[in-house]
């Protein structure tokens, strides 16, 4: 009874418990509806607002878009009538042109047609005339041959026979004195020419003139101004325009060239090069371009500083270049702008004891040679007196100048007084004792001072310069210079003529020192 009791109040209690349970669930349940339902209505109001927002949204987008294409719209009607007025305005120009152009084609055909009346009319007015003249020749014909009794070809037959006896007569007395005067002339005319080839194409001119020695301090620098396969050589020879011969000549390498100034310019580039010792291809191209701008302005400077010292003024900046070139030109051993200069100085002084202008006489004297430095080839073949006075000429120089200069050869004929004062004055400078000797005069100058640097030393009581100047000869007093010095002496004086003086090859220094016992018997 009592288990029977206990299952049934254990079955109730289970019963009670599950109901109680059942009770909890339902209540959860209808609390999760009802937040359920309070967050479906939440979503539900988030939703539409965000709708709401995305609709507003959208709605300005599409009023943006509106507004963009309405103002790309506008512009493109805006370019549309902005063309078509421009394309207005061009019809209109180009109308009120073609307008203006009738006008003007119809005032001009008028006027043509008014030309045209003229021409024709004057054309009748001219033919009529024409016709008038030719009836009047006929009648003074017909009067001339009842006056002579010929007709009008017997008339021009007889005037042409007389004509040519007489032309016949004429050209026998002309043909005679030409003779006698070719005759009178001929060995004279002959003279000329020959001294006038002699003067330009002589073998003084090749040798002296057209040739200059660069000394080297060894036989080693040969081989880099050759350079590897001969390039720097041929880099020289074709940036100077100058042959260089390279012999067996010690210490010395021959320039070649008719043009001094280039063989001027290739001697100082040759210096510059070897004194650097940087000789490649590049290397010579600029060196020589250097060179050039340094002998151009040198030439400008020499000929300013002649034409101021000798105080002529006014003179053409292209003769003054001229003038300057002359002097890295020689004539017969002369050089030529120390010839200029004297002749210059000779024509003032003869110009002003006859009463004449001494200045003109200096300036005909100056230029008097400015052909002998041509700037072409196709010049040389032009005698130099005419040459100089077709640049004076060209360059505005005075009449009497002009014929001075073209006559001191007698290319031309004289016609003013400082023409023979030219001539005679150019016969002086180069008639004057050793001025044509200007290889004798150097070399006399170099002997000069290796005795003059001997000289400068104490103790040295006579110096000789021997063997065409490659030894130097010093005797000193015993007195003053012991055996010691006498070696330290020929030292000092072979380091002074090294550094002072330019020679070819070496120069020996010879150094003697005597000592001398006299007694007289009595």
């Amino acid at each position: 009874m009592d288990i029977t009791t206990g299952i049934i109040a254990l079955f109730a209690g289970l019963a009670v418990g599950f109901v109680i349970a059942k009770l909890l669930e339902k209540g959860r349940a209808t609390k999760t509806v009802e937040s359920a339902k309070k967050e479906a209505a939440a979503i539900l109001k988030d939703a539409r607002a965000e709708g709401e927002n995305i609709k507003k949204e959208k709605i300005y987008q599409a009023k943006e878009k509106f507004l963009e294409l309405k103002a790309e719209h506008e512009k493109v009607i805006i370019n549309k009538d902005k063309k078509i007025s421009e394309t207005e305005k061009r019809t209109r120009d180009k109308e009120s042109q073609v307008s203006s152009e009738l006008a003007r084609n119809k005032k001009l055909n008028e006027r043509l047609e008014s030309r045209l009346e003229d021409m024709e009319k004057r054309r009748e007015f001219y033919e009529r005339k024409q016709g008038e003249l030719e009836k009047l020749h006929k009648s003074q014909i017909q009067q001339l041959e009842v006056i002579s009794g010929l007709s009008a070809e017997e008339a021009k037959g007889q005037l042409m026979e007389s004509l040519k006896e007489s032309a016949k007569a004429d050209a026998m007395t002309f043909l005679q004195d030409s003779l006698e005067e070719a005759k009178m002339t001929a060995q004279q005319e002959a003279k000329k020419i020959i001294v006038n080839t002699i003067q330009r194409i002589g073998t003084e001119e090749a040798v002296e003139n057209c040739v200059s020695v660069f000394n080297l301090e060894s036989d080693d620098v040969k081989g880099r101004i050759i350079g590897r396969e001969g390039r720097n050589i041929r880099a020289l020879e074709a940036a100077t325009g100058v042959e260089i011969i390279v012999d067996d000549t010690p210490e010395a390498i021959i320039l070649s060239c008719f043009d001094s100034v280039r063989r001027e310019v290739a001697r100082l580039s040759l210096h510059k090069l070897v004194t650097d010792g940087r000789i490649h291809p590049a290397r010579i191209e600029e060196v020589v371009r250097k060179t050039e701008n340094q002998i151009e302005q040198e030439i400008l400077e020499v000929g300013k500083r002649t034409v101021i010292d000798l105080g002529i003024h006014g003179l053409n900046p292209e003769l003054i270049r001229m003038v300057g070139r002359m002097k890295y030109r020689s004539s017969y051993g002369q050089n030529l702008l120390q010839h200029s200069r004297e002749v210059a100085k000779l024509c003032g002084v003869m110009a002003a004891e006859l009463g004449l202008n001494p200045k003109l006489a200096k300036r005909a004297g100056l230029l008097h040679d400015i052909g002998k430095v041509p700037n072409s080839e196709s010049e040389l073949e032009t005698p130099h007196a005419i040459l100089g006075m077709q640049w004076a000429e060209k360059y505005g120089e005075k009449p009497e100048v002009c014929n001075a200069i073209g006559a001191h050869h007698d290319e031309v004929e004289m016609t003013t007084l400082i023409s023979p004062i030219v001539q005679v004055c150019d016969a002086i400078s180069g008639a004057r004792p050793g001025a044509r000797r200007q290889v004798l005069d150097s070399y006399i100058q170099r002997l000069k001072d290796l005795e003059e640097i001997a000289f400068g030393f104490g103790g040295v009581q006579k110096a000789y310069a021997i063997q065409a100047g490659r030894e130097l000869r010093v005797i000193v007093e015993s007195e003053k210079v012991s055996d010691e010095k006498a070696a330290q002496l020929s030292f000092e004086i072979s380091q002074k003529i090294q550094t002072d003086m330019t020679y070819p090859g070496q120069v020996k220094v010879t150094v003697i020192r005597e000592t001398r016992a006299v007694h007289v018997a009595k």
